[in-house]
């Protein structure tokens, strides 16, 4: 769930220390979301009975966030719940369970708010993976909250291992490791089972999503690059697999709007090498499609808020903050977007599957 929200010029929440290395940086920028979406939350715009649980230590002395960072993080969390809840209808069309992985998760809620949803029995794994040091925080958040502990099951079947950094649950799996590092080291273990005598977390039988929350810029695009394949790779073992993938993220930085981005991301210690190869929104897609993925597509948050949201749903967010910045928060979303992609090894799949995506209403 890492951020900067979607709004520029970005500084919303100040670093903990007053000179973070860059990865300390990077894992800054989690609070930054939960802040974003705690507001969102507050104001009527999204509905998350858990992001509470979750928060940073005094995160209830911050004030909202302004309306055009509610906005957009309105339209970052409709796109991607969009496309989740569509992937989860998909498995359950076709009485099939299925598995989500959160790449970089922070502290999302996502695993409760489906546990707690319409789709629960339709997921069979989740996992979340994230820096050691926000795991560490998360699980010992889960284990202080009754209503998240609550949904991970019998108490006695919720374990802290490796020294409090993992949480394990029947469902709900948080694992500790740095994404950028290779993945048949620092996943296969855990995920597979490979070198280990456990039981592999995730089976490429399952139709299987992974959500990548502004996490991959910024990583290398080679680091980036090997984890979506190494995951490819795993998938295409099964013969009726399906490995959908989506990643939410800011492109096309090359313009004043863009350098206005990097200078404030900069003077923060963050740097994102991960959207240099993306220059605008035609390149997004090739993420996936050179990764062997059957079809993939994008749109930014701009075309979100203007083709995949209903009018009445429009209407009713209007009416709770008065927004007058509508050039900077067309300019904003305009800079952002959500990539989404299938890997489909049955060619008979492809009928269903292919049709999975944001919907235009």
């Amino acid at each position: 769930m890492h951020a900067p929200p979607p709004h520029v010029p970005l500084a919303s929440g100040r670093l903990h220390a007053a000179h973070p290395d860059g990865d300390d940086a990077i894992r800054q920028t989690d609070s930054d979301a939960a802040l974003a979406r705690f507001s969102a939350v507050q104001k009527g715009y999204i509905a998350d009975p858990f992001v509470r649980a979750l928060l940073p230590r005094g995160a209830h002395l911050q004030p909202p966030r302004p309306p055009l960072i509610n906005v957009g993080t309105y339209v970052r969390a409709a796109g991607i719940d969009q496309l989740v809840h569509g992937f989860l209808a998909h498995a359950a069309q076709e009485r099939r369970r299925c598995q989500i992985v959160s790449l970089g998760a922070g502290s999302d809620t996502r695993f409760w708010r489906i546990a707690a949803g319409p789709h629960a029995s339709t997921l069979a794994t989740y996992v979340e993976v994230d820096f050691a040091e926000n795991t560490t925080k998360k699980a010992m958040a889960i284990r202080k909250s009754k209503d998240l502990g609550a949904l991970l099951g019998n108490a006695e079947e919720v374990k802290l291992v490796n020294g409090g950094t993992s949480l394990h649950s029947p469902r709900y799996h948080l694992v500790a490791a740095d994404l950028r590092q290779s993945p048949e080291e620092s996943l296969g273990p855990v995920l597979t089972g490979l070198h280990t005598d456990d039981t592999p977390l995730l089976s490429p039988d399952l139709p299987t999503l992974l959500i990548f929350e502004c996490v991959l810029a910024y990583m290398p695009a080679e680091d980036s690059d090997r984890l979506i394949q190494w995951f490819a790779d795993y998938f295409s073992k099964s013969t009726n697999g399906v490995l959908g993938a989506l990643v939410y993220e800011m492109f096309g930085l090359q313009d004043s709007f863009g350098k206005v981005m990097l200078n404030n991301l900069k003077a923060r210690n963050v740097s994102i090498p991960g959207a240099e190869p993306y220059p605008d929104l035609a390149s997004l897609p090739g993420r996936f499609t050179r990764r062997d993925f059957t079809t993939s597509l994008a749109l930014t948050l701009r075309d979100i808020r203007r083709s995949c949201i209903s009018e009445d749903e429009l209407e009713r967010i209007s009416h709770l903050e008065m927004l007058d910045e509508i050039e900077e928060l067309e300019l904003v979303l305009q800079h952002y977007a959500i990539t989404w992609g299938v890997k489909l090894n049955d060619p008979e799949a492809q009928a269903s599957w292919k049709n999975w995506g944001l919907l235009h209403v």
